[in-house]
């Protein structure tokens, strides 16, 4: 009797559910983290319509696509490359890694932080909310990354008969997971209708997110992604940034505390990624050096968008 051959996705769900019956606790722990993150998002979208604030749910829309369509013209700027050597590949990783460690501390933990202590009157409780939610995003990533496929081990979900490296689809959802708390300040700055506040605000994020679609289409093109794939993925992420536009002026008449728990969650989401996954990559191959300083550069250069920009 000739041998039944299952195609990739049925191999990976039969795989994904043998680890989930193996490891109940989990499984439930990743479900129940995503679950959050789910209701975080319905809850400001919901509230966004039905609010007083539901008048200005089209300028929102508006500025969370602007911050989209700039991921998309940083991601294509990337696309007349074709051959990278390894050297360079681990530059740019590192460039990335930088990127997203200072968008981690100064566009969401800060933020987070003051956004909290708005809403409590003091550091502490503010503090302990972005701090839940840095909690949720690592929960939410060391979930993942069990039950993604790993090329480079023997073990995991479906071991080395795999294609797809864990590491991309990690980075990915970081960088989408990201997205999601500036498209909702993006969405906040535009609550009250006040032009003065939404189009500067936005105009910063627009300008910073050209050099992140870029960074992230570099970091993809790294992974073995063509240089096509890698560009679309990367401006995919951006979509991210009207849906949490959506959910931040819905949050700020009703849901605030969501706010500061979205940005500590993309933050601890993004960090766990970098230290996980990108910083172990950048040095797999010897070079070190030039990976260190591709993440210096990139933090510098975040951090100066984020700073003098925002």
């Amino acid at each position: 009797m000739a041998s039944t051959v299952q195609s990739p996705a049925a191999t990976l769900r039969s795989a994904w559910l043998a680890q989930a019956q193996a490891n109940p606790w989990i499984t439930i722990g990743l479900a129940a983290t995503a679950v959050a993150v789910l209701l975080l998002l319905l809850a400001g979208a919901v509230n966004a319509f039905q609010s007083s604030a539901a008048s200005n749910v089209r300028y929102a829309l508006l500025g969370g696509s602007a911050g989209f369509v700039a991921t998309a013209v940083g991601a294509f700027l990337a696309i007349g490359l074709r051959d990278i050597s390894t050297r360079t590949q681990d530059s740019m990783l590192g460039f990335a890694a930088g990127m997203m460690l200072a968008a981690s501390a100064f566009s969401l933990i800060l933020p987070g932080l003051a956004a909290g202590r708005e809403l409590f009157g003091n550091g502490p409780a503010a503090a302990a909310t972005v701090v839940a939610g840095l909690g949720l995003g690592v929960l939410l990533m060391l979930g993942l990354d069990y039950f993604t496929p790993h090329e480079h081990e023997s073990t995991g979900p479906c071991g080395p008969e795999c294609e797809r490296l864990n590491r991309v689809w990690l980075f990915v959802l970081a960088i989408a997971l990201h997205n999601i708390p500036e498209g909702m300040a993006i969405g906040v700055s535009f609550a009250n209708g006040d032009m003065s506040v939404g189009l500067p605000l936005t105009t910063a994020i627009s300008i910073q997110d050209i050099p992140e679609g870029l960074a992230v289409a570099l970091a993809l093109r790294t992974t073995g992604l063509s240089a096509l794939a890698s560009v679309l993925v990367a401006a995919a992420s951006g979509l991210m940034e009207p849906i949490g536009a959506l959910v931040g002026i819905g949050m700020s008449s009703g849901f605030a505390i969501a706010y500061p728990v979205s940005l500590g969650l993309a933050a601890g989401a993004m960090i766990f990624v970098v230290s996980h996954e990108v910083i172990p990559e950048t040095h797999r191959n010897g070079h070190q050096t030039p990976a260190t300083l591709g993440l210096m550069v990139g933090f510098a250069v975040m951090m100066f968008l984020d700073t003098a920009l925002g």
